[in-house]
């Protein structure tokens, strides 16, 4: 089953996302079931797995998600920053680095 592309607003949070797959995934096993398909677990997993590799491409793509990949790399990033800051501070204080701009 092809899976349509998701809304931004489906890939905003787990619960949306959880919410967006399974109405896929049943809206699939029943239009399986009007096609004389088997109803089984092993079926309903295979839609699953198919559906989740969707939702997690439109989670990648997404801008909001991009930003937010960024903005988490700029918290870490800084996080590494200061350690390093406070460890050689005493070093670069030597050096002339002063605390803020003049």
């Amino acid at each position: 089953m092809p899976s349509r592309p998701y809304a931004g607003e489906e890939v905003l949070t787990f619960d949306r996302i959880k919410r967006a797959v399974t109405n896929r995934v049943v809206e699939a096993a029943e239009q399986g079931l009007e096609e004389g398909m088997p109803f089984d677990r092993q079926r309903l997993t295979a839609l699953v797995v198919e559906e989740w590799k969707s939702v997690k491409e439109a989670v990648r793509s997404s801008p909001a998600a991009k930003e937010r990949a960024r903005e988490r790399m700029r918290q870490l990033v800084a996080g590494i920053l200061d350690s390093h800051a406070a460890s050689d501070k005493s070093e670069l204080e030597s050096l002339g680095v002063q605390e803020k701009n003049l």
